[in-house]
């Protein structure tokens, strides 16, 4: 596996292939996303690349890339579009604001499903948080997922917010470092 970190729009020239990639990780199940997500992924790929803190990660097995992850630094004051108000509904704005803002948030994280248990997620999880500043690192994931959730539990991560655990709610996740881990509300 190889792991390359881009920091700037020449991701773009990926976007074909990380297009291909979302398409196949996401419209199976658990998931089932329409592939039109994928589409509205690829359309958000220049935007996204411009933000403050941008990170990427592609794996390439030989040429072609099997895995990547995107991550950017929240910003401050906390967004209000896509599912962000879950987040900040489940935190409060306090927490929101502090754990959250200025904090590397991982935005995507997708393998093609034949390179799942071979290290891919977790090599590029690792490569888009291990500079985060402060250790602070988050994302927001769906709770119906168990496959996801447990991932993310054995690399360290903590969830911080409980929505139903059989309803389609996302949870807000703490990365390995973070230093509000141990003020994150645990379940009963």
């Amino acid at each position: 596996m190889n792991i390359r970190l881009l920091t700037d729009d020449r991701l773009l020239a990926h976007t074909p292939a990380l297009r291909s990639v979302y398409a196949e990780a996401f419209c199976a199940p658990p998931w089932n996303e329409d592939p039109r997500r994928a589409a509205a992924f690829a359309e958000r790929l220049p935007l996204n690349a411009r933000r403050p803190g941008f990170t990427a990660a592609l794996a390439f097995a030989g040429r072609d890339i099997t895995g990547f992850a995107i991550a950017w630094t929240t910003s401050a004051p906390f967004p209000t579009d896509r599912r962000y108000p879950l987040a900040s509904a489940g935190l409060g704005a306090d927490r929101t604001a502090q754990w959250l803002c200025g904090a590397r948030e991982v935005d995507e994280l997708a393998v093609l499903p034949s390179a799942h248990g071979s290290g891919v997620a977790a090599g590029l999880l690792k490569a888009v948080t291990e500079d985060a500043p402060g250790g602070r690192s988050w994302l927001l994931t769906s709770v119906r997922s168990t496959r996801a959730m447990a991932f993310y539990r054995r690399q360290g991560w903590i969830q911080a917010t409980h929505p139903c655990p059989r309803g389609a709610g996302v949870a807000v996740l703490l990365g390995p470092r973070h230093p509000a881990r141990a003020l994150a509300a645990q379940p009963l």
